[in-house]
């Protein structure tokens, strides 16, 4: 039986198939959850518009007495987005909501206003097509959202190996039904999202300490590919946003603590 918070996220997705391919897993493992995830709480909200208060009140009982600051709450919620967008296409409902976005004029802000501007030219089947063009090919696609591949030129190598041992030590393990490596873009945006948020229980530190070693070295010039890609229209806005918000992440990481 679904609990009430995972029945008003299916409700506001659209079903449990839009839910599934919103955030970018099997719409049997969705079908399986009796209450979201705690790894996916923020992603579910974010794509959902469900808050997690609702979703999760077990660890979300009251807004007020949340554990996070305003910047890490804003931070979880933009490496919610990024995971969403860059673990399938946008439906119709998500681009709407993506078309309301309001940016200030910070450079991020900019970047927000013009994911909306795109988000509102463009169409779910647009959106789709150019997803597969770039991420999945007839052969392959374009880009391969890994780290392996950026470090290495190969898949499955010695920064995945690396990558899993750390997540184990933080007691991160791979979520049923993804068939993607723990290196893809999208994974490590959500479990970013997920131990900066407090979705994920993780020592103090842990969010850089993942950032340093698993996506400073390479996830920048991904995306940076991604905003100059032939096949990117819709998609070079969310390579602009995350060239945005990747180079913010990493100058404040450099900063005293």
């Amino acid at each position: 039986m679904r609990d009430a918070g995972l029945e008003e996220a299916i409700r506001a997705a659209g079903g449990v198939g839009a839910l599934a391919k919103k955030i970018g897993i099997s719409q049997p493992s969705v079908s399986c959850w009796s209450s979201v995830p705690a790894e996916r709480v923020v992603a579910v909200e974010a794509v959902t518009g469900v808050m997690r208060a609702i979703l999760r009140p077990d660890l979300y009982a009251d807004p007020s007495a949340a554990t996070i600051d305003d910047i890490d709450a804003a931070r979880a919620g933009e490496y919610a987005l990024l995971a969403a967008l860059l673990a399938g296409a946008p439906d119709a409902g998500m681009l709407r909501q993506l078309a309301r976005l309001r940016g200030d004029p910070s450079p991020l802000g900019l970047a927000h206003a013009a994911l909306a501007e795109a988000a509102g030219a463009t169409s779910d089947e647009r959106a789709s097509q150019e997803f597969f063009d770039l991420f999945i090919g007839v052969g392959r696609g374009e880009l391969l959202p890994y780290g392996s591949y950026y470090l290495t030129g190969f898949l499955h190598e010695r920064p995945l190996a690396r990558l899993r041992e750390d997540l184990a030590g933080l007691g991160i393990e791979r979520a049923a039904g993804n068939c993607e490596p723990e290196d893809h873009a999208a994974i490590l945006c959500e479990i970013m999202a997920g131990i900066v948020g407090g979705s994920l229980p993780a020592p103090a530190g842990s969010d850089k300490a993942l950032f340093d070693a698993h996506l400073a070295p390479w996830i920048g010039r991904f995306f940076a590919d991604l905003e100059r890609a032939e096949a990117a229209d819709f998609y070079t806005r969310v390579g602009a946003l995350g060239s945005r918000f990747i180079a913010i992440e990493s100058e404040a990481f450099t900063l005293p603590s």
